[in-house]
């Protein structure tokens, strides 16, 4: 085989072999495309616990935690943090949280993907009311 032959060879097996990864970074079997969402290593102050109404969420950007309270006294914490690249949810509207990234959407009563690209559920957080203020993270 000439020299020039064999380097056009070797150049689209090294093509096919790129665009063979590509395939599967974009698999939703595939943990690629799965952002390590991180929760507080500390309690985390959310302020006022009647920031957060009964029957609905609060953002809280910042802290990238969602605060649902589903009765009166009673609180569920998530990551706000999409579980597809990172990014932090923007806005909650109609029982979802909308990441402006790629358009993925979670529940807020439980944190589950329910519109793609991500597919992984926000991590939960444990979170209390304490003294009238919310409390998030360990020891919560």
């Amino acid at each position: 085989m000439s020299p020039t032959a064999r380097r056009t060879v070797l150049k689209g097996a090294a093509v096919a072999g790129a665009a063979g990864l590509g395939v599967v970074g974009c698999s939703t079997d595939s943990k690629l495309g799965h952002a390590e969402v991180p929760t507080p290593t500390a309690p985390v102050d959310l302020g006022p616990a009647d920031a957060v109404p009964v029957g609905g969420t609060k953002l809280y950007r910042e802290q990238r935690l969602m605060v649902h309270c589903p009765a009166e006294g009673q609180y569920k914490a998530f990551s706000a943090q999409c579980t597809h690249a990172g990014c932090v949810l923007d806005k909650v509207e109609g029982g979802e949280g909308n990441c402006p990234c790629h358009g993925s959407r979670f529940d807020v009563t439980t944190g589950k993907a329910l519109k793609g690209p991500a597919t992984v559920p926000l991590p939960e957080v444990p979170v209390r009311a304490e003294g009238g203020k919310l409390v998030a993270g360990p020891g919560a």
